[in-house]
């Protein structure tokens, strides 16, 4: 090789390392924002990056832009480790032509996908673009549509996480949509289909771009986004934590960590977590906190559909993902929303040999025309279709109320769940006991003299026979009545116990979900 060529390659390597040059790097700092290179740093272990077409650039003539040819053309791609496993990421560099996507981008993408889904590892996207790349027209808007793809084909195999550090607009918001786990930065980051001006201009709304699609209306209201984080380096470390759960495909097992907290300890505290007023609220974050490893819970979509908890722990070093009713916010009901963030989370660990604890207290569905027009009918069948389809192994464990068809929904004996537990507080019934004795005792009561006085004996009755767990018991859809202090080891043993079971499922395609 001549010395001539040597110094272009050297060249080319050095303009792709300053990508849109100073200028536009103290831009993005000024915005708060890292660059793409700064971000890989502090996501990946320190020098495991391998970057690869680095010196690729567009092929576009039109518009002058066969005079701005940077090597890279907007974005990295590649392979690193995080704690010693290896991932494929990319980063979309906004300060090369706004971080917009034109063909050679995506086909950088692509790539790395491909390869990715073939060897078994995670992908990992870092968004910063401005959309697609006008210049190139329908030719960008391919490259679109062949991520996509690439996302669906990918779903369920690999592990995709998205992290949105900067603008995500029209097709762009698609491909991490489709990805497992979106990550967003507060102030830096939005998503939306069509912006502020486009609504302005045909609905007449006014409305900001950190209103319509930042990173707390996605966390809150959509759910679009999983996890809302501070900026760029909360995301990132938000990640590599994330990432310390996952397996890297779906033919893989989760990393297990040693573990120094011992597996039979008992926590006296969850004796009394449950009230005695079965009306009181209280926080089943505390639960979880208290039989996981060290309390560590990573919560998934901790400010979305509040009444339903998601997220990881660690049982004995062992990653199990949780799906739980919250007593503390709507009284732990599930709705349309608390569904359907229910049912994905499943379908991800399930997909991913990721062991499920189900936490019961839940009272029933939300009742209300607005609930049965959003179609919880339907919404609520995507969360009972989720847990029974999985085949990870189960444990249920019902803290309070199992009442009516939630009973049945969330992970009960009767669609698989492998060991199904009840604290003494446990009540196990058709519904609360005020609907059951206005429907069973109508007569009665109207025809009591004291209609008051024979209600509330009814009332009484009817709590002493279905406010316990013993009828389910003496059915054996419940395995066992635990103390509560030892509800760590009764799920540990469990969890170990089902951790070579084999459910069987009908030869098919794949089942038709109640979308």
């Amino acid at each position: 090789m001549s010395e001539d060529v040597r110094d272009r390659i050297r060249r080319l390597e050095s303009a792709s390392l300053e990508g849109g040059g100073q200028e536009r790097v103290a831009k993005q700092h000024a915005a708060g924002k890292l660059t793409a290179r700064e971000r890989l740093d502090l996501l990946l272990d320190q020098g495991s990056f391998e970057e690869v077409d680095q010196l690729v650039t567009h092929r576009c003539h039109d518009f002058g832009m066969e005079k701005q040819r940077i090597p890279g053309d907007g974005v990295l791609t590649g392979f690193g480790r995080i704690e010693g496993r290896p991932v494929a990421v990319f980063a979309q560099d906004f300060t090369v032509f706004g971080g917009s996507l034109s063909e050679a981008f995506a086909e950088k993408i692509c790539k790395i996908m491909d390869l990715a889904v073939k060897v078994g590892i995670p992908v990992i996207g870092l968004n910063d673009s401005g959309g697609a790349r006008i210049q190139e027209g329908v030719v960008s808007l391919g490259g679109y549509a062949d991520i996509f793809l690439r996302n669906t084909i990918c779903s369920g195999v690999i592990p995709q996480i998205s992290a949105i550090l900067g603008p995500c607009a029209g097709g762009a918001v698609y491909s991490p949509a489709i990805t497992d786990f979106v990550f967003m930065a507060k102030g830096s980051s939005y998503m939306f289909v069509t912006g502020p001006e486009v609504i302005r201009t045909v609905t007449h709304e006014e409305v900001t771009m950190e209103r319509l699609g930042g990173a707390q209306t996605h966390g809150q209201i959509s759910g679009v986004s999983h996890f809302t984080c501070a900026d760029d380096m909360d995301t990132l470390a938000g990640i590599r934590r994330l990432m310390s759960f996952l397996p890297l495909n779906n033919a893989a097992d989760p990393p297990i960590r040693v573990c120094d907290d011992p597996p039979d300890r008992e926590d006296e505290r969850l004796d009394h977590l449950v009230p005695e007023d079965p009306n009181k609220p209280y926080d089943i974050k505390e639960l979880i906190r208290c039989v996981a490893d060290a309390g560590d819970f990573m919560e998934v979509h901790d400010q979305y559909a509040r009444n339903i908890v998601v997220g990881f722990v660690r049982m004995a070093g062992r990653p199990v993902g949780v799906v739980a009713n919250q007593p503390a916010h709507l009284a732990g009901v599930l709705d349309i929303d608390a569904s359907v963030k229910g049912a994905r989370f499943t379908r991800f660990c399930d997909a991913f040999n990721i062991p499920l604890l189900i936490l019961e207290d839940v009272p029933g569905f939300l009742p209300g025309v607005a609930q049965e027009h959003g179609g919880i009918i339907r919404q609520g069948a995507k969360l009972l279709f989720a847990l029974a389809e999985a085949t990870v192994p189960k444990v249920t464990v019902i803290t309070r109320k199992a009442y009516g068809g939630a009973y049945c929904v969330m992970g009960s004996k009767h669609i698989r769940t492998d060991f199904n537990f009840a604290f003494p507080t446990a009540e196990i019934a058709v519904m609360g006991p005020q609907g059951a004795v206005n429907i069973l005792y109508r007569r009665e009561i109207e025809a009591a003299a004291e209609t008051e006085a024979k209600r509330a004996e009814l009332v009484r009755s009817y709590i002493d026979k279905f406010a316990n767990p013993l009828v389910a018991a003496e059915r054996g859809f419940v395995d066992a009545i635990i103390r509560p202090r030892e509800t760590r080891r009764r799920v540990i043993t469990a969890l170990a116990l089902a951790a070579n079971k084999r459910d069987w499922m009908p030869p098919k395609k794949h089942g038709n979900i109640p979308l």
